[in-house]
């Protein structure tokens, strides 16, 4: 992203729209689970890139760039299915039709489709037809999902992963969602800090013919599309993250360009932060005396209905249980403290260095509170159980992946006990 940025915008831009990715809230948080959704949104962010590259007149080696821009393509249905292709068609569509480039010949022979296509099916295609011919029947169409139904390895990955889990009609329905205002409002909370100078986006220059002016606009159909996409299907709170690097493109091209709204901006974090060291102070205040016996489990409380969400542990919180945080918590409290001080008394219109310290400290709080709720939430302590025992069958008689981080950092194989629970 920040050479992207970098190439758009120039340097400056590059390394502040490379600092907005590493640094939000989301990309931290939705990268401490095992989804493939970062490698996902790398795949689309190299495919953008490459649409661009192979568009721009003066670009020596256009036919590389387009075969490149499919090759991701093919990698990112080996990644997460069709939206891979999805998004990135549909936004290089969007721009082209935006910008009076769809009907032109040369548009096609610098994109290359059919060679494009060939590119793209062969990285993509040979998993998908051995894992059909392994998994009969090859094609059913079947338009509903139910306990008991098995049509296939296409039906299963084609119809009801994709058709039918976009219209939140899949069996088993073993996923929840946010609503789906929340689900826009929280990206205010999934780019923090720097969702505060998102106004100063819509002042940036979308009409003219310079290279700034195409990226910005691509970005804005890219994250336009991939936004409303998802308002019309399921939402989890990290599904939108391949639009995160454009607005992080966005974000560094207001950033470097200044302007009187970014110092609004740094005002209300200015005001956020402050609120924030303040609550820190308070909890840290209140379980002074709180006894920590035990791990922090004790001091939990149990929402299973929420777990099938990314940050659905976060309602087990209790405030008997910030006793056993209070290292972690006091690190926050400072990171948050040198962002606002950085706001306040920072003569730039964004302090850039503080806010980026403030998130680098609070990063290294959240991981020493992941190393306290580790006996709570982690499957070391059973697979270091597992490898002392004699070598013997391991039985489940729950779904795969209730314990599927067990098999693998033990190297084990288990029997599934009602193997056809899903």
């Amino acid at each position: 992203t920040a050479r992207f940025a970098a190439w758009a915008f120039g340097p400056r831009a590059g390394l502040y729209a490379g600092l907005v990715l590493a640094t939000c809230v989301g990309l931290f948080l939705f990268t401490r689970i095992l989804i493939p959704d970062a490698l996902l949104t790398l795949v689309i962010v190299l495919a953008m890139w490459s649409l661009l590259r192979a568009l721009e007149e003066d670009e020596p080696h256009p036919g590389r760039w387009a075969l490149g821009m499919w090759a991701s393509m093919g990698a990112g249905l080996l990644l997460k299915g069709l939206i891979a292709a999805v998004f990135p068609v549909a936004a290089a569509l969007l721009y082209l039709g935006v910008t009076r480039q769809l009907g032109l010949p040369k548009t096609w022979a610098r994109l290359r489709p059919f060679s494009g296509i060939i590119i793209l099916l062969a990285v993509a295609a040979p998993w998908h037809v051995l894992a059909t011919v392994r998994n009969p029947p090859y094609f059913d169409f079947t338009l509903h999902s139910e306990r008991g139904s098995y049509h296939g390895f296409f039906w299963f990955y084609f119809i009801n992963e994709h058709v039918l889990r976009f219209l939140n009609l899949r069996y088993p329905r073993d996923y929840n969602t946010v609503p789906r205002l929340y689900f826009w409002l929280f990206h205010l909370l999934w780019l923090f800090p720097w969702s505060v100078y998102l106004p100063a986006v819509w002042k940036l220059d979308y009409r003219r013919a310079d290279r700034a002016s195409r990226v910005r606009l691509l970005a804005l159909c890219w994250t336009g599309f991939i936004l409303v996409f998802f308002t019309f299907s399921t939402t989890q709170e990290y599904y939108s993250m391949p639009c995160y690097p454009a607005l992080a493109l966005l974000l560094g091209s207001a950033i470097a360009t200044g302007g009187p709204v970014l110092r609004y901006g740094t005002k209300v974090l200015a005001a956020v932060t402050v609120v924030a060291v303040a609550a820190v102070a308070t909890i840290l205040w209140l379980v002074r005396g709180l006894p920590t016996t035990g791990d922090i489990a004790v001091a939990l409380t149990q929402n299973p209905d929420l777990y099938t969400l990314s940050l659905g542990h976060m309602a087990d919180l209790t405030l008997a249980a910030f006793a056993y945080l209070r290292g972690p918590l006091a690190l926050a409290g400072v990171a948050l403290a040198v962002g606002a001080l950085g706001a306040l008394l920072s003569r730039s219109a964004v302090p850039v260095a503080a806010l980026t310290m403030m998130m680098v400290l609070f990063y290294q709080a959240a991981r020493l509170a992941m190393v306290v709720f580790d006996p709570y939430l982690s499957s070391r302590p059973l697979a270091e159980a597992l490898l002392r025992q004699p070598p013997g069958r391991i039985i489940m008689g729950d779904q795969y992946y209730t314990f599927s981080s067990v098999f693998f950092y033990t190297n084990r194989r288990a029997q599934l006990l009602n193997g056809r629970v899903n």
